[in-house]
């Protein structure tokens, strides 16, 4: 068989390795993917005309390219073309697909719609209102004491939401998404949500409309940099302001709460998540999940077939865990899925194939229990032509030489997020490559990833210490 796996970065080349594992699998393409499409068994970048496919975006040259290949199945990994169709029309090829069709993927593609489905049906859910209107919304923000969430309505890249601590903070936050427009018409509504603490899970499950069951949980880390890293913060700053910071400047400044510990898409992930057991993936499922699914095929009539991941925060109340859901995905997560699908033991091909046919029940969906530790290195500050550029979240210069990639791959597993081969391996993007360290236990886990890591390097090259620790994120 052959498989088309619809991603460019880490997440889809972790999907095709989990793909390449099944033996009823003979080649597997990604479109558009990257450099490091190439690094496992059956695997490669999808190349149309001679050129490799331009973006995930571009659905005509994906349907052309599997018609072309003769593709037996295509699995999509990020949200946007599957909240573009790219399942419907897929199927209207008579080419086989895994994801939610578009209509499905109101789920994400809206954040008010999804916390008003979840409201009605009893999901737990953070204190939340909807905006359309930037007075009305700065109004509501003054009226909290402790932390608010800031949230664009529509899909902005995972860069939509804003962790904030004061009043302050969330005003600026609306002034960005629904006056500046940074994120375009995805910030034409708002929502805004009362800040829960307590223990967050990248929980993800699989369904075929009518069955739903658990597929896999990870801890993920989004905080660019580690608490004590103060010169990655100074160097990160003095980038961001076009101001000189001295080390001292920047503790005094973090000590008061004056400067931010950006949030990213994910600096690193392990699984399975320390917290999770299988009571509380029961009580996810029962709580979370399995209402959702069910729910939105009887009152919306919308039947969901793929991945879903609802972002969880583990609550304390009254002496008990209560998953209360922070946002729905229907994709897999990402860094997340690079830690969770080493572990994967079900063929791929398999589950897949059981969840466009309806036949998930018949298919017993298992990880192992070795513990996978995956830390993102991505393009940090750095000094060239145009100056300092602070580094990734923000602006950071790509096309950067990498060395040790071959030498690493022989220890560990390599996914990359963003890199090309013109001669030697370059950096394209702000993650660059995720290494994973897989082990019976987690200290053998991080420490295998962290003696990998060591070995690769490229100018601006930063990744956290503390991917796996159990600490503050």
């Amino acid at each position: 068989m052959k498989v088309l796996v619809v991603d460019a970065g880490g997440r889809g080349n972790a999907i095709a390795h989990a793909f390449s594992r099944s033996d009823k699998v003979k080649e597997v393409f990604v479109a558009p993917g990257n450099a490091g499409s190439n690094f496992f068994e059956k695997c490669k970048q999808a190349e149309l005309n001679g050129k490799f496919v331009s973006s995930i975006r571009a659905i005509d040259e994906i349907v052309e390219f599997a018609k072309k290949e003769d593709i037996d199945l295509v699995f999509v990994g990020p949200e946007e073309p599957l909240s573009l169709g790219i399942v419907d029309r897929l199927e209207e090829e008579g080419i086989l697909a895994a994801g939610p069709k578009k209509e499905a993927t109101i789920l994400e593609a809206s954040k008010c719609w999804a916390n008003d489905f979840m409201a009605k049906i009893d999901v737990p859910i953070p204190e939340y209102e909807n905006f359309d209107d930037v007075n009305e919304a700065k109004e509501y923000v003054k009226s909290f004491e402790n932390g608010i969430v800031v949230k664009a309505d529509g899909l902005a890249a995972g860069k939509g939401v804003y962790v904030c601590d004061t009043v302050d903070e969330a005003l600026n936050a609306i002034d960005e998404i629904m006056v500046k427009k940074k994120f375009g018409d995805a910030g034409n509504r708002i929502t805004i949500e009362e800040r829960l603490y307590g223990i967050e899970v990248a929980f993800t499950a699989i369904s075929d409309g009518k069955t739903v069951k658990p597929f896999g949980h990870a801890k993920d880390y989004k905080r660019a940099f580690d608490s004590d890293d103060v010169i990655g913060l100074r160097d990160f700053y003095i980038g961001i302001t076009k101001k000189f910071y001295s080390t001292k400047d920047i503790e005094r400044l973090f000590k008061e709460g004056r400067l931010l510990n950006p949030n990213t898409g994910g600096m690193g992930a392990v699984s399975p998540h320390p917290a999770v057991n299988k009571e509380i993936e029961e009580k996810i499922m029962e709580m979370v999940v399995e209402p959702i699914v069910k729910k939105f095929k009887e009152i919306e009539g919308k039947e969901f077939k793929g991945v879903l991941y609802p972002v969880i925060m583990l609550v304390e109340e009254n002496g008990e865990l209560i998953p209360k859901v922070l946002e729905i995905n229907v994709r897999d997560c990402d860094p997340g899925a690079e830690a969770k699908l080493p572990r994967l033991k079900t063929d791929m091909f398999e589950l897949s194939m059981a969840v466009i046919n309806g036949e998930l029940d018949d298919i017993n969906v298992e990880f192992d229990d070795d513990w996978c530790v995956a830390v993102c290195a991505v393009s940090g500050a750095l000094k060239g032509r145009e100056g300092l550029k602070p580094g990734y979240p923000s602006d950071h210069y790509t096309n950067q030489p990498i060395d040790g990639i071959e030498e690493a791959m022989k220890e560990a597993i390599i996914y990359a997020n963003g890199i090309s081969k013109p001669n030697g391996y370059q950096t394209t993007g702000g993650r660059v490559l995720t290494v994973v360290g897989k082990d019976s236990s987690l200290e053998g886990a991080r420490k295998r990833a962290y003696n990998v890591i060591e070995k690769i390097k490229f100018p601006g090259m930063r990744y956290r210490k503390t991917i796996g620790l159990d600490v503050p994120d």
